[in-house]
């Protein structure tokens, strides 16, 4: 509903001084004309004040054939204008006090949009690993955001009186081998007992001339890997095992992945972690091979594409399947025992929560659930595989995740009432489904205007360890890794088992930069609203609380921020 202030102001040639003033007040959709306003030399001022913004807009027309140049021709007109200055200063001035002061009498709707202030001088330096809060004076839309906090809080102790934490009933690995014949007839079940990685030899078919990336859907579809492969493809025919006039290639999988979570400074664990002598990446850094483009899925908005084989995603570890075979071939053993260090790893961090394909594919469902998860699968092929995970308090995950993603308005406020929108198409689900039937539901997940889902941490480490031993998994929190990032890449090489650094490698791997910050144009926007995140933390304090209790760490319950 717009509130729209119409004043009329006559202005008389024989007098400057006598005018006449009528005013009418409510909702109005078109000009209408003042009673008290008679006769050709007249100006209609229209005061809007929007309930979007709570900004007053002021809107000045003439009317009749009279303009600006013949309204100077009046007598005394110098006068007239100094007068017109006046009112022009007054009705801004009021409308600014009616909007600020008497908000709460102007809007109709619990739920307020409006321009964020932002200050450019504040979080110049942050980023994903600066976890300091910034407290701001509530703004006027803040203030009735705080109002509505009752209302938000009745959702969220729905949706908390409704969690149930249940054990998943695991597939049967038959079950999993009809959903994947293809890829079960690929991968063997045994790996070669001289490498850390989990590798074996098959035969290629192909001539000398043969492209072997000719059909990787990765190269098809993306022209950002085609140099990347151009150099495999260059010493691909060099790296051939020759026996008996067949040719063999290794193939490998990661040996450990790192599987989440999303702007949670996976990036960073990277980027250092690949500067280690002994370990290898995939030549892309997040395949996401496991979770959407086996399906075929680029972006799930954008429909189906043809599934990528498993072959395309292996040829993604020849590089590091190059340097391990060399070493395998090498004649000495001290030569062999060097690269047999090489361990591969894989880093897309939608591994761990990112089952939104499984409505296509898997139809055997139960109250919602999915049948099959991604890590049913990995586990299947590599039993003894070694996962690495990053988290970040869920509340502030969520607000970097919305100002990486978010194209355009980005604003505290639109934060907010995103927020409360995703709350209640979450409660809506949990009415007629259980907790993992909704944290897995595609069609929430895509209605939801901000990824509420993926800062559900338990719910997926629950169901990753019904599959995965506990000694398997090595979590770490971005707080802890943001303040000495020293001490926790040194856990993580104890937990690969990965040799020593020169003090040069060591420096060079924990004194550099953190990667993948905060955006410059990100940065200006300032933190979320403190009710915002007050919002926030309620809805995510019993799932920090549960993960605490299995990780045995109250640091993982976030309570301070």
């Amino acid at each position: 509903m717009r509130h729209c202030l119409n004043c009329c102001i006559q202005l008389f040639p024989e007098d400057a001084h006598k005018q006449q003033v009528a005013c009418q007040g409510g909702p109005h959709h078109s000009h209408q004309a003042c009673p008290s306003c008679k006769g050709e030399n007249k100006i209609l001022f229209r005061v809007d004040s929007k309930q979007m913004n709570l900004l007053a807009v002021l809107e000045v027309r003439t009317e009749g054939n009279e303009n600006w140049g013949g309204f100077l021709r009046f007598r005394k007109g110098k006068r007239c204008s100094l007068v017109f200055g006046l009112i022009i200063m007054t009705l801004v001035m009021a409308s600014y006090i009616l909007s600020g002061a008497h908000q709460e009498l102007l809007i109709s709707s619990p739920f307020h949009y409006g321009g964020f202030p932002s200050n450019p001088s504040v979080m110049d330096s942050e980023s994903p690993s600066d976890v300091k809060e910034h407290h701001y004076q509530p703004s006027v839309n803040n203030i009735s955001y705080v109002k509505d906090y009752p209302n938000i809080k009745l959702i969220i102790d729905s949706i908390a009186a409704r969690i149930e934490f249940t054990t998943r009933q695991l597939p049967d690995l038959q079950d999993l081998k009809r959903q994947e014949l293809h890829m079960f007839s690929v991968i063997p079940n045994k790996f070669l007992p001289t490498s850390k990685s989990p590798c074996w030899y098959e035969e290629f078919s192909g001539r000398n001339t043969t492209d072997p990336y000719l059909t990787n859907s990765y190269v098809l579809y993306s022209k950002r890997f085609r140099s990347t492969f151009d150099t495999l493809r260059k010493a691909f025919w060099g790296h051939l095992s020759h026996v008996h006039g067949k040719h063999f290639r290794l193939r490998c999988l990661p040996h450990f992945y790192i599987i989440g979570q999303p702007k949670c400074g996976t990036t960073d664990l990277y980027d250092r972690l690949r500067l280690h002598p002994e370990v290898k990446f995939s030549a892309i850094k997040e395949p996401h091979w496991w979770t959407r483009k086996r399906f075929g899925i680029v972006r799930l908005r954008d429909g189906l594409r043809d599934r990528y084989p498993v072959e395309d995603y292996l040829d993604l570890f020849d590089l590091a399947a190059h340097q391990i075979h060399q070493g395998l071939q090498a004649a000495s053993a001290e030569q062999t025992s060097k690269m047999n260090r090489i361990i591969i790893g894989e880093a897309s961090a939608s591994t761990m929560w990112d089952n939104n394909a499984w409505t296509f594919f898997y139809d055997n469902s139960t109250d919602g659930e999915p049948p099959f998860l991604t890590q049913d699968f990995i586990h299947a092929f590599q039993p003894e595989a070694k996962l690495l995970v990053m988290l970040r308090d869920p509340v502030e995950r969520l607000y970097s995740d919305y100002l990486y993603f978010a194209s355009s308005n980005k604003s505290a406020d639109d934060f907010h009432e995103k927020v409360t929108e995703a709350l209640q198409l979450f409660e809506n689900c949990m009415l007629d489904y259980s907790l993992r039937a909704c944290v897995y539901n595609n069609t929430l997940n895509n209605a939801m205007p901000v990824r509420l889902q993926v800062g559900l941490y338990a719910v997926y480490l629950l169901d990753w360890l019904t599959v995965f031993s506990k000694e398997q998994f090595l979590i770490l929190r971005l707080e802890d890794h943001a303040s000495n990032v020293k001490y926790t890449m040194h856990k993580v090489f104890q937990f690969l088992n990965l040799g020593p650094l020169s003090e040069k490698q060591e420096a060079l791997m924990t004194k550099s930069p953190a990667s993948n910050t905060r955006r410059p144009e990100d940065r200006s926007l300032g933190p979320m609203w403190p009710i915002t995140q007050k919002i926030l933390r309620d809805f995510y304090g019993p799932f920090n609380t549960r993960l605490a209790q299995v990780l045995d760490d109250e640091a993982f319950a976030w309570k301070t921020p």
